[in-house]
């Protein structure tokens, strides 16, 4: 049997007031480290029946079978807002009828989620918005996803390119 004694009742407190102090630094430790803001949109984006593939070149888009492209990489801004244009294929799926519309295409990210909407600009169609998760592979249902979307759009962003844009946000530190 142990008697708590005055000096031993101090020392329990101390010792507990220390672990909870740094529970908490770790737990504000790790919430910074885990979210620092992405500056540039690079890799494969997955959600239920969408995905987004980016590379520093291009960017491609699924929503349903349908599919878009635009001139990649893309930076969000200091609240992880983007936005880009780019053409999209509402018919892409089963065959598709050649009918490329100029979009919009707009997000946020927050972590490792992005809200991704496409906006036909020629009408008044509006896919999405859809939450992607970077690093996950896109669930498409029945339409394929492009897994080299180069290939397929290369006619696409030339098209783009030549367009005179503004020039992306700087990254903080590059």
């Amino acid at each position: 049997m142990t008697v708590d004694t005055p000096d031993h009742e101090s020392y329990r407190t101390s010792t507990m007031r220390v672990i909870v102090a740094l529970s908490i630094l770790a737990g504000f430790a790790c919430s910074a480290a885990t979210s620092a803001r992405i500056t540039e949109v690079v890799g494969t984006w997955g959600g239920d029946n969408a995905g987004l593939i980016v590379t520093n070149t291009d960017v491609h888009v699924h929503i349903g079978c349908t599919l878009g492209d635009a001139v990649g990489p893309i930076h969000p801004d200091a609240d992880g807002r983007f936005e880009a244009t780019g053409t999209y294929n509402v018919d892409a799926y089963p065959v598709s009828r050649g009918i490329i519309h100029p979009a919009q295409f707009t997000g946020q990210i927050s972590g490792l989620t992005m809200t991704l909407t496409v906006s036909l600009t020629d009408t008044a169609r509006v896919l999405g918005p859809v939450n992607l998760i970077y690093g996950k592979e896109p669930k498409m249902g029945p339409c394929p996803i492009c897994r080299v979307p180069k290939g397929i759009r290369t006619s696409t962003n030339r098209a783009l390119r030549t367009q005179p844009t503004a020039g992306p946000p700087t990254a903080p530190g590059r």
